[in-house]
Protein backbone atom coordinates (compact mmCIF):
# COMPACT_ATOMS: atom_id res chain seq x y z
CA UNK A 1 0.00 0.00 0.00
CA UNK A 2 0.99 3.13 -1.23
CA UNK A 3 2.07 5.44 2.04
CA UNK A 4 -0.45 9.06 2.01
CA UNK A 5 0.23 12.29 1.35
CA UNK A 6 2.49 14.38 3.35
CA UNK A 7 -0.94 16.47 4.09
CA UNK A 8 -2.93 13.57 5.13
CA UNK A 9 0.21 12.59 7.42
CA UNK A 10 -0.44 15.65 8.95
CA UNK A 11 -3.66 15.10 9.48
CA UNK A 12 -3.33 12.04 10.96
CA UNK A 13 -0.31 13.32 12.90
CA UNK A 14 -3.05 15.66 14.37
CA UNK A 15 -5.79 13.69 15.29
CA UNK A 16 -3.89 11.19 17.17
CA UNK A 17 -2.47 13.84 19.25
CA UNK A 18 -6.03 15.12 19.68
CA UNK A 19 -7.09 11.44 20.56
CA UNK A 20 -3.92 11.36 23.12
CA UNK A 21 -5.11 14.65 24.45
CA UNK A 22 -8.36 14.27 25.07
CA UNK A 23 -7.44 11.01 26.82
CA UNK A 24 -5.98 11.80 29.68
CA UNK A 25 -9.48 14.18 30.51
CA UNK A 26 -11.35 13.11 33.35
CA UNK A 27 -15.43 13.45 33.56
CA UNK A 28 -17.58 13.25 36.67
CA UNK A 29 -21.24 12.25 36.74
CA UNK A 30 -23.61 12.65 35.46
CA UNK A 31 -21.60 11.41 32.82
CA UNK A 32 -20.53 7.93 33.50
CA UNK A 33 -19.18 6.34 30.07
CA UNK A 34 -17.06 8.34 27.53
CA UNK A 35 -15.96 6.93 24.13
CA UNK A 36 -13.36 7.90 22.08
CA UNK A 37 -13.76 6.28 18.88
CA UNK A 38 -9.93 7.49 17.45
CA UNK A 39 -9.15 4.66 19.69
CA UNK A 40 -11.36 1.93 18.96
CA UNK A 41 -12.22 2.76 15.27
CA UNK A 42 -9.17 4.54 14.74
CA UNK A 43 -8.77 2.31 11.05
CA UNK A 44 -12.14 3.59 10.10
CA UNK A 45 -11.05 7.61 10.75
CA UNK A 46 -7.37 7.27 9.05
CA UNK A 47 -9.26 5.71 6.34
CA UNK A 48 -11.58 9.10 6.48
CA UNK A 49 -8.78 11.75 6.94
CA UNK A 50 -7.06 10.12 3.44
CA UNK A 51 -9.61 10.76 1.71
CA UNK A 52 -9.35 14.84 2.13
CA UNK A 53 -7.52 16.59 -0.54
CA UNK A 54 -5.53 19.56 1.11
CA UNK A 55 -4.51 20.83 -1.69
CA UNK A 56 -8.34 21.67 -3.14
CA UNK A 57 -10.28 21.97 0.04
CA UNK A 58 -12.77 24.68 -0.52
CA UNK A 59 -15.03 24.23 1.97
CA UNK A 60 -14.96 22.51 5.90
CA UNK A 61 -18.31 21.59 7.33
CA UNK A 62 -17.65 21.41 11.32
CA UNK A 63 -19.89 19.22 13.78
CA UNK A 64 -19.76 18.62 17.36
CA UNK A 65 -18.78 15.54 18.43
CA UNK A 66 -20.36 12.05 17.91
CA UNK A 67 -23.52 10.53 18.00
CA UNK A 68 -24.25 6.98 19.54
CA UNK A 69 -25.36 5.58 15.80
CA UNK A 70 -23.28 7.28 13.84
CA UNK A 71 -18.80 7.87 14.51
CA UNK A 72 -19.41 6.33 17.90
CA UNK A 73 -20.25 3.28 15.37
CA UNK A 74 -17.90 4.01 12.49
CA UNK A 75 -15.48 6.62 13.74
CA UNK A 76 -16.27 8.93 10.55
CA UNK A 77 -18.11 12.35 11.11
CA UNK A 78 -21.65 12.07 10.81
CA UNK A 79 -21.02 8.30 9.97
CA UNK A 80 -24.52 7.08 9.06
CA UNK A 81 -23.21 3.43 8.16
CA UNK A 82 -25.13 2.90 5.23
CA UNK A 83 -23.66 6.42 4.47
CA UNK A 84 -20.12 5.40 5.35
CA UNK A 85 -20.04 1.95 3.78
CA UNK A 86 -21.99 2.75 0.65
CA UNK A 87 -20.77 6.25 -0.41
CA UNK A 88 -17.75 6.69 1.18
CA UNK A 89 -16.56 2.93 0.59
CA UNK A 90 -15.29 2.51 3.82
CA UNK A 91 -16.01 -0.77 6.27
CA UNK A 92 -13.62 -1.89 8.51
CA UNK A 93 -13.41 -3.94 11.93
CA UNK A 94 -14.54 -1.69 15.13
CA UNK A 95 -12.77 -2.74 18.24
CA UNK A 96 -14.50 -2.12 22.04
CA UNK A 97 -14.31 0.85 24.15
CA UNK A 98 -12.70 -0.32 27.25
CA UNK A 99 -15.46 0.55 29.49
CA UNK A 100 -18.14 -0.21 27.36
CA UNK A 101 -22.11 1.22 28.59
CA UNK A 102 -24.48 -1.41 28.60
CA UNK A 103 -27.43 0.36 27.12
CA UNK A 104 -25.19 1.61 24.43
CA UNK A 105 -23.25 -1.07 22.69
CA UNK A 106 -20.49 -0.78 19.76
CA UNK A 107 -21.71 -3.56 17.17
CA UNK A 108 -19.64 -1.12 14.27
CA UNK A 109 -20.97 -2.06 10.83
CA UNK A 110 -22.96 -4.33 12.42
CA UNK A 111 -25.51 -2.25 14.61
CA UNK A 112 -29.05 -1.78 12.62
CA UNK A 113 -29.57 1.44 14.79
CA UNK A 114 -29.67 4.41 12.02
CA UNK A 115 -27.90 8.29 13.06
CA UNK A 116 -30.70 10.40 11.47
CA UNK A 117 -28.52 13.27 11.42
CA UNK A 118 -25.55 11.51 9.28
CA UNK A 119 -28.67 10.08 7.12
CA UNK A 120 -29.27 13.53 6.65
CA UNK A 121 -25.96 15.23 6.17
CA UNK A 122 -24.55 12.60 3.91
CA UNK A 123 -27.76 12.22 1.82
CA UNK A 124 -27.64 16.19 0.96
CA UNK A 125 -24.15 15.35 -0.30
CA UNK A 126 -24.99 12.41 -2.31
CA UNK A 127 -27.75 14.20 -3.88
CA UNK A 128 -25.79 16.96 -4.64
CA UNK A 129 -22.10 15.19 -5.94
CA UNK A 130 -22.17 11.93 -7.96
CA UNK A 131 -19.53 10.17 -6.12
CA UNK A 132 -17.75 10.35 -2.70
CA UNK A 133 -14.52 11.46 -4.79
CA UNK A 134 -16.00 14.71 -6.32
CA UNK A 135 -17.07 15.16 -3.22
CA UNK A 136 -14.20 15.45 -1.00
CA UNK A 137 -12.25 17.32 -4.31
CA UNK A 138 -13.25 20.44 -2.44
CA UNK A 139 -15.10 19.57 0.72
CA UNK A 140 -13.88 18.03 3.82
CA UNK A 141 -15.66 17.39 7.42
CA UNK A 142 -14.74 17.56 10.90
CA UNK A 143 -16.02 17.18 14.29
CA UNK A 144 -15.06 19.54 17.11
CA UNK A 145 -15.07 17.10 19.79
CA UNK A 146 -14.28 13.61 19.03
CA UNK A 147 -15.86 12.24 22.06
CA UNK A 148 -19.24 10.59 23.06
CA UNK A 149 -19.92 11.17 26.64
CA UNK A 150 -23.56 8.99 27.99
CA UNK A 151 -25.34 9.14 31.20
CA UNK A 152 -26.34 6.16 33.26
CA UNK A 153 -29.29 6.00 32.10
CA UNK A 154 -28.25 5.82 28.10
CA UNK A 155 -28.72 9.17 27.65
CA UNK A 156 -26.18 11.54 25.26
CA UNK A 157 -24.66 14.02 26.91
CA UNK A 158 -23.33 16.86 24.29
CA UNK A 159 -19.84 18.76 25.44
CA UNK A 160 -21.91 21.81 25.83
CA UNK A 161 -24.18 20.93 28.65
CA UNK A 162 -20.26 19.43 30.54
CA UNK A 163 -19.41 22.10 33.50
CA UNK A 164 -17.11 24.52 32.97
CA UNK A 165 -14.06 22.39 35.04
CA UNK A 166 -14.72 20.42 32.58
CA UNK A 167 -15.11 21.74 29.46
CA UNK A 168 -12.76 24.14 29.72
CA UNK A 169 -9.66 21.89 29.74
CA UNK A 170 -12.40 20.04 26.58
CA UNK A 171 -11.92 23.08 24.94
CA UNK A 172 -8.53 24.47 24.94
CA UNK A 173 -7.59 20.76 23.80
CA UNK A 174 -10.06 20.79 20.67
CA UNK A 175 -9.63 24.29 19.73
CA UNK A 176 -6.19 23.64 19.32
CA UNK A 177 -6.80 20.54 16.76
CA UNK A 178 -9.43 22.73 15.18
CA UNK A 179 -7.02 25.39 14.58
CA UNK A 180 -4.46 22.95 12.88
CA UNK A 181 -7.26 21.26 10.27
CA UNK A 182 -7.81 25.00 9.66
CA UNK A 183 -3.99 25.64 8.40
CA UNK A 184 -3.28 22.32 7.40
CA UNK A 185 -6.29 22.84 4.43
CA UNK A 186 -6.99 26.37 4.37
CA UNK A 187 -10.45 26.40 3.24
CA UNK A 188 -12.56 29.26 1.31
CA UNK A 189 -15.65 28.36 3.76
CA UNK A 190 -15.97 27.19 7.37
CA UNK A 191 -19.30 25.54 7.28
CA UNK A 192 -20.84 25.26 11.39
CA UNK A 193 -23.51 22.66 10.78
CA UNK A 194 -25.64 23.76 13.96
CA UNK A 195 -24.39 26.95 16.55
CA UNK A 196 -22.52 24.80 18.79
CA UNK A 197 -20.01 24.29 15.92
CA UNK A 198 -20.49 28.32 15.11
CA UNK A 199 -19.82 29.30 18.44
CA UNK A 200 -16.49 26.82 18.22
CA UNK A 201 -15.38 28.06 14.51
CA UNK A 202 -15.97 32.12 15.80
CA UNK A 203 -13.69 31.48 18.96
CA UNK A 204 -10.87 29.65 16.82
CA UNK A 205 -10.49 32.33 13.89
CA UNK A 206 -10.51 35.11 16.32
CA UNK A 207 -7.63 32.88 17.78
CA UNK A 208 -5.88 32.35 14.90
CA UNK A 209 -6.92 35.89 13.63
CA UNK A 210 -4.40 37.53 16.71
CA UNK A 211 -1.33 34.78 16.02
CA UNK A 212 0.27 36.25 13.70
CA UNK A 213 0.72 38.30 10.00
CA UNK A 214 0.37 35.23 8.20
CA UNK A 215 -2.19 33.44 10.16
CA UNK A 216 -4.40 36.85 10.26
CA UNK A 217 -4.25 36.78 6.26
CA UNK A 218 -5.47 33.23 5.64
CA UNK A 219 -8.42 34.01 8.63
CA UNK A 220 -9.34 37.57 6.67
CA UNK A 221 -10.34 35.39 3.49
CA UNK A 222 -12.28 33.28 4.93
CA UNK A 223 -16.14 32.97 5.03
CA UNK A 224 -18.27 31.59 8.39
CA UNK A 225 -20.99 30.32 7.68
CA UNK A 226 -23.72 28.36 9.40
CA UNK A 227 -26.61 25.85 8.16
CA UNK A 228 -29.29 24.43 10.26
CA UNK A 229 -28.14 20.95 12.60
CA UNK A 230 -30.19 18.00 10.83
CA UNK A 231 -30.53 16.63 14.52
CA UNK A 232 -34.08 15.44 14.78
CA UNK A 233 -34.34 16.68 17.94
CA UNK A 234 -35.13 20.19 15.99
CA UNK A 235 -38.69 20.70 14.93
CA UNK A 236 -37.30 23.10 11.81
CA UNK A 237 -34.86 20.23 10.76
CA UNK A 238 -37.84 17.97 10.75
CA UNK A 239 -39.20 19.57 7.79
CA UNK A 240 -37.55 19.49 4.50
CA UNK A 241 -34.04 19.85 5.93
CA UNK A 242 -32.20 18.93 3.25
CA UNK A 243 -34.21 22.00 1.28
CA UNK A 244 -32.99 24.42 4.14
CA UNK A 245 -29.11 23.43 4.29
CA UNK A 246 -29.00 23.23 0.48
CA UNK A 247 -30.68 26.89 0.40
CA UNK A 248 -28.51 28.04 3.13
CA UNK A 249 -25.33 27.13 1.40
CA UNK A 250 -26.49 28.37 -2.10
CA UNK A 251 -27.09 31.76 -0.19
CA UNK A 252 -24.05 31.66 0.89
CA UNK A 253 -22.20 31.83 -2.04
CA UNK A 254 -20.82 28.07 -1.02
CA UNK A 255 -22.57 25.97 -3.42
CA UNK A 256 -24.14 26.93 -6.85
CA UNK A 257 -28.33 26.73 -7.29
Amino acid sequence: MNAPPKSSQALEKAALRLRREVGKLQFSEPVTHVYNPLEYAWRSHREFLRLARPRTTQVVFLGMNPGPWGMAQTGVPFGEIDAVRGFLGIENRIDRPVDEHPKRPIEGFSCQRSEVSGKRLWGLFQKHFSSAGEFFRHHFIVNYCPLVFMEESGKNRTPDKLPAPEREPLHSICDEHLQTVIQLLSPRWLVAVGTYAEACLKRCMEQLAGQNPKTESMISRMELVRILHPSPASPAANRDWSGKAQSQLIEAGVWQS
